[in-house]
């Protein structure tokens, strides 16, 4: 999933409240938008099979027209009922957890938040992540489940029917499949989109006048496009550095559900992270660890784009209404 650094030099008008609205509808906007490149990029992740000539899924041309003649048009948005409810939930939990986490150091001790700003932002932004992670989860794992089953042998009947029959034959349990490797990436993820988002914005592009937008206070903060050109970059780098994480995850959660897969191929069982991670790279390669690669940066790149985009003019109509 994809984590929105909108970090301004300055303080913000905008209230916890507006953020969170904001941020929830850019999630929703862009979820709607990326949908199809999700469910490319799982089943590629889900296939053991060599990615070449011959095998179910050899390209992202051949697999888009492979899932729409055989399955229809609408498959490339399977799993988009939960998606969209990770999508805002995420939003909403990981700014409002934000916000929060750094108006309470703010109030603790100015002194010191002023001094260590960037390191409280990034400690916070982390947090946040990490709440809006757990919290939104179980969406997430049923959105895979709804990806990955085939629409001529469906097991489930849309995102309720799920949800409770996961719940009622595999527990409770079932819907946190795969938590400990996604937490594992989230604050190298978070990381690493922090410090090359910041890097642009703060010392490289808001060094041209072309990258500079001036605010009503005078000061100058990086422009929209600054910010997308920025989160593209982040978005990208932070997403090969984390990728074989994801791989891990999206395995663990289809354990137990293998059988309504059979005809896409070759079906794996294993027993936790280290067991997936050993046949994955034992059986197909360590290349295999990057299955589904381009159409995931390809999501990446248009996700992180349109998050700041859309986040930026939402956030921007509710500000107006204000005055």
């Amino acid at each position: 999933m994809v984590m929105v650094l909108l970090v301004h030099k300055h303080e913000s008008k905008v209230t916890a409240f507006q953020s969170a609205l904001a941020g929830g509808g850019a999630g929703a906007f862009t979820r709607a938008v990326a949908q199809p490149l999700d469910v490319l990029k799982i089943r590629f992740q889900l296939q053991l099979e060599p990615i070449k000539q011959g095998s179910k899924y050899s390209s992202v041309f051949q697999a888009l027209s492979s899932i729409v003649r055989e399955e229809g048009l609408s498959t490339l948005w399977s799993g988009h009922i939960p998606a969209q409810l990770l999508s805002i939930t995420y939003g909403i939990l990981q700014f409002t957890t934000f916000e929060e986490l750094t108006t309470v150091c703010k109030h603790a001790n100015p002194q010191f938040y002023d001094t260590h700003r960037h390191a409280i932002i990034f400690s916070s932004g982390a947090v946040a992540a990490t709440v809006a992670t757990v919290l939104s989860f179980p969406f997430d794992t049923v959105r895979t489940r709804l990806i990955a089953e085939q629409k001529t042998q469906r097991a489930y009947k849309g995102f309720t029917h799920a949800f409770q029959t996961m719940v009622r034959t595999e527990g409770s349990a079932a819907l946190f499949k795969g938590l400990i490797p996604t937490l594992g990436q989230i604050a190298l993820h978070a990381g690493i989109q922090f410090a090359i988002y910041k890097l642009f914005t703060d010392n490289i592009l808001t060094k041209l006048k072309f990258f500079q937008r001036d605010t009503l206070t005078g000061t100058v903060e990086s422009s929209l496009l600054a910010n997308l050109i920025s989160g593209s970059i982040a978005g990208f780098v932070s997403k090969t550095a984390i990728y074989p994480c994801d791989l891990v995850k999206k395995r663990l959660q289809i354990q137990g559900f293998q059988q309504y897969r059979t005809s896409f191929g070759k079906q794996m069982y294993c027993n936790g992270i280290l067991d997936c991670i050993k046949l994955t790279v034992v059986e197909e390669g360590f290349l295999s660890l990057y299955k589904g690669y381009w159409p995931s940066m390809l999501k990446a790149v248009l996700v992180s784009a349109l998050h700041f985009a859309v986040y930026d003019e939402i956030k921007y109509l509710l500000m107006r209404t204000q005055t």
